[in-house]
Protein backbone atom coordinates (compact mmCIF):
# COMPACT_ATOMS: atom_id res chain seq x y z
CA UNK A 1 0.00 0.00 0.00
CA UNK A 2 3.10 2.15 0.93
CA UNK A 3 4.19 1.93 -2.86
CA UNK A 4 1.30 2.72 -4.25
CA UNK A 5 0.65 5.92 -2.35
CA UNK A 6 4.60 6.80 -3.09
CA UNK A 7 4.01 6.19 -6.99
CA UNK A 8 1.16 8.79 -6.71
CA UNK A 9 3.22 11.37 -4.95
CA UNK A 10 6.30 10.97 -6.99
CA UNK A 11 3.83 12.12 -9.85
CA UNK A 12 3.79 15.42 -11.46
CA UNK A 13 0.84 17.25 -11.63
CA UNK A 14 1.19 16.77 -15.45
CA UNK A 15 1.25 12.71 -15.35
CA UNK A 16 -1.53 13.12 -12.68
CA UNK A 17 -3.59 14.92 -15.47
CA UNK A 18 -2.47 12.35 -18.42
CA UNK A 19 -3.83 9.45 -16.32
CA UNK A 20 -7.21 11.47 -15.14
CA UNK A 21 -7.37 12.23 -19.15
CA UNK A 22 -6.80 8.93 -19.85
CA UNK A 23 -9.55 7.95 -17.60
CA UNK A 24 -11.81 9.89 -18.32
CA UNK A 25 -10.99 8.80 -22.39
CA UNK A 26 -11.38 5.06 -21.15
CA UNK A 27 -15.38 6.02 -19.44
CA UNK A 28 -16.03 8.24 -22.55
CA UNK A 29 -15.53 4.81 -24.97
CA UNK A 30 -17.93 3.18 -23.24
CA UNK A 31 -20.14 5.26 -23.22
CA UNK A 32 -19.98 5.30 -26.83
CA UNK A 33 -19.88 1.51 -27.49
CA UNK A 34 -22.96 1.73 -25.77
CA UNK A 35 -24.79 4.59 -28.06
CA UNK A 36 -23.13 2.45 -30.96
CA UNK A 37 -24.45 -0.78 -29.44
CA UNK A 38 -28.37 1.09 -28.95
CA UNK A 39 -28.27 2.62 -32.61
CA UNK A 40 -27.03 -0.92 -34.01
CA UNK A 41 -29.73 -2.98 -32.55
CA UNK A 42 -32.56 0.09 -32.83
CA UNK A 43 -32.86 -0.07 -28.65
CA UNK A 44 -32.50 2.47 -26.00
CA UNK A 45 -31.37 -0.37 -23.88
CA UNK A 46 -29.28 -3.09 -25.80
CA UNK A 47 -28.41 -5.10 -22.98
CA UNK A 48 -30.25 -6.10 -19.53
CA UNK A 49 -30.12 -8.29 -16.61
CA UNK A 50 -32.61 -11.23 -15.73
CA UNK A 51 -33.21 -10.31 -12.18
CA UNK A 52 -35.95 -13.05 -11.09
CA UNK A 53 -36.83 -16.55 -11.61
CA UNK A 54 -39.91 -15.49 -14.02
CA UNK A 55 -38.77 -16.60 -17.27
CA UNK A 56 -37.06 -20.38 -15.98
CA UNK A 57 -36.21 -22.36 -17.65
CA UNK A 58 -35.47 -20.54 -20.68
CA UNK A 59 -33.64 -17.76 -18.73
CA UNK A 60 -32.03 -17.78 -15.07
CA UNK A 61 -31.44 -15.01 -12.35
CA UNK A 62 -28.76 -13.03 -13.58
CA UNK A 63 -28.43 -14.08 -17.30
CA UNK A 64 -27.43 -11.13 -19.68
CA UNK A 65 -29.68 -10.59 -22.40
CA UNK A 66 -28.68 -9.13 -25.82
CA UNK A 67 -31.93 -7.49 -27.55
CA UNK A 68 -32.86 -6.02 -30.60
CA UNK A 69 -35.51 -3.77 -31.89
CA UNK A 70 -35.50 -4.79 -35.69
CA UNK A 71 -38.50 -4.36 -38.43
CA UNK A 72 -40.06 -7.41 -37.95
CA UNK A 73 -42.81 -7.63 -35.83
CA UNK A 74 -43.34 -9.19 -32.51
CA UNK A 75 -45.09 -11.95 -32.96
CA UNK A 76 -46.47 -14.57 -29.72
CA UNK A 77 -43.70 -16.62 -28.51
CA UNK A 78 -41.21 -14.24 -29.12
CA UNK A 79 -39.63 -12.90 -25.60
CA UNK A 80 -39.76 -9.02 -25.23
CA UNK A 81 -38.77 -6.59 -22.91
CA UNK A 82 -41.00 -4.03 -21.71
CA UNK A 83 -41.44 -1.03 -19.35
CA UNK A 84 -44.46 0.11 -17.94
CA UNK A 85 -45.25 3.57 -17.12
CA UNK A 86 -44.76 4.70 -13.50
CA UNK A 87 -42.73 1.18 -12.80
CA UNK A 88 -38.43 1.43 -12.54
CA UNK A 89 -37.50 -1.54 -13.84
CA UNK A 90 -38.08 -3.53 -17.25
CA UNK A 91 -40.30 -6.52 -17.00
CA UNK A 92 -38.57 -9.47 -19.35
CA UNK A 93 -41.41 -12.33 -20.24
CA UNK A 94 -42.92 -14.19 -22.95
CA UNK A 95 -45.83 -12.83 -25.32
CA UNK A 96 -48.76 -14.85 -25.19
CA UNK A 97 -51.38 -12.79 -27.41
CA UNK A 98 -50.83 -10.04 -30.12
CA UNK A 99 -53.16 -7.82 -31.46
CA UNK A 100 -53.43 -5.43 -33.93
CA UNK A 101 -56.22 -2.47 -33.90
CA UNK A 102 -57.38 -0.97 -37.02
CA UNK A 103 -58.44 1.68 -34.78
CA UNK A 104 -55.42 3.16 -33.42
CA UNK A 105 -52.99 0.98 -35.46
CA UNK A 106 -50.98 0.09 -32.57
CA UNK A 107 -50.12 -3.38 -31.70
CA UNK A 108 -51.31 -4.83 -28.28
CA UNK A 109 -49.35 -7.57 -26.24
CA UNK A 110 -50.11 -10.04 -23.17
CA UNK A 111 -47.15 -11.36 -21.88
CA UNK A 112 -46.40 -13.99 -19.09
CA UNK A 113 -43.06 -15.23 -17.50
CA UNK A 114 -42.78 -18.93 -18.43
CA UNK A 115 -42.31 -19.90 -14.47
CA UNK A 116 -45.62 -17.61 -13.24
CA UNK A 117 -48.92 -19.34 -13.36
CA UNK A 118 -50.77 -16.24 -14.33
CA UNK A 119 -50.32 -13.41 -17.17
CA UNK A 120 -48.86 -10.56 -16.37
CA UNK A 121 -51.58 -8.05 -15.91
CA UNK A 122 -51.41 -7.75 -12.48
CA UNK A 123 -47.55 -6.17 -13.18
CA UNK A 124 -49.51 -3.44 -15.51
CA UNK A 125 -50.85 -0.44 -14.07
CA UNK A 126 -54.10 -0.72 -13.07
CA UNK A 127 -56.50 -0.66 -15.89
CA UNK A 128 -54.29 -1.73 -18.35
CA UNK A 129 -55.15 -4.96 -20.24
CA UNK A 130 -51.99 -4.96 -22.30
CA UNK A 131 -48.48 -4.07 -23.16
CA UNK A 132 -48.30 -2.05 -26.26
CA UNK A 133 -45.88 -1.62 -28.87
CA UNK A 134 -44.41 2.15 -27.44
CA UNK A 135 -43.61 0.04 -23.87
CA UNK A 136 -41.32 -2.72 -25.44
CA UNK A 137 -37.49 -1.60 -24.95
CA UNK A 138 -36.84 -4.70 -27.05
CA UNK A 139 -37.02 -8.41 -28.34
CA UNK A 140 -34.04 -10.81 -26.72
CA UNK A 141 -31.82 -11.81 -29.85
CA UNK A 142 -29.40 -14.06 -27.62
CA UNK A 143 -28.02 -14.12 -23.89
CA UNK A 144 -24.27 -14.73 -22.05
CA UNK A 145 -25.17 -17.18 -18.65
CA UNK A 146 -24.63 -15.63 -15.43
CA UNK A 147 -22.55 -12.89 -16.36
CA UNK A 148 -25.15 -10.17 -15.48
CA UNK A 149 -25.37 -11.85 -11.37
CA UNK A 150 -22.46 -9.37 -11.03
CA UNK A 151 -24.50 -6.55 -11.70
CA UNK A 152 -26.88 -7.78 -9.69
CA UNK A 153 -24.04 -8.63 -6.75
CA UNK A 154 -23.14 -4.53 -7.50
CA UNK A 155 -26.68 -3.35 -6.91
CA UNK A 156 -27.49 -5.21 -4.16
CA UNK A 157 -24.17 -4.36 -1.91
CA UNK A 158 -23.48 -0.67 -2.82
CA UNK A 159 -20.58 -0.06 -0.27
CA UNK A 160 -19.24 -2.92 -3.36
CA UNK A 161 -19.91 -0.71 -6.29
CA UNK A 162 -17.99 2.39 -4.36
CA UNK A 163 -15.05 0.34 -3.53
CA UNK A 164 -14.21 -1.20 -7.16
CA UNK A 165 -14.77 2.32 -8.57
CA UNK A 166 -12.01 3.41 -6.32
CA UNK A 167 -9.92 0.49 -6.88
CA UNK A 168 -10.19 0.93 -10.55
CA UNK A 169 -9.83 5.00 -10.32
CA UNK A 170 -6.53 4.38 -8.28
CA UNK A 171 -5.22 1.44 -10.92
CA UNK A 172 -5.86 4.16 -13.76
CA UNK A 173 -4.50 6.92 -12.08
CA UNK A 174 -1.03 5.29 -11.03
CA UNK A 175 -0.66 2.70 -14.02
CA UNK A 176 1.59 4.50 -16.31
CA UNK A 177 0.98 4.01 -20.52
CA UNK A 178 4.20 3.04 -21.95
Amino acid sequence: MDDFLGSIRHMSIRQILLQLLNLSLMVSSALAMWKGLAVVTNTESPIVVVLSESMEPAFQRGDLLLLSMLNTPIIAGDIAVYKIEGKEVPIVHRVLEVHDSNEDGRRYLLTKGDNNLYDDRGLYNTGQMWVTDKEVIGRVSGFVPYIGMVTIVINDYPQLKVLMLGVMALIALVTKGE
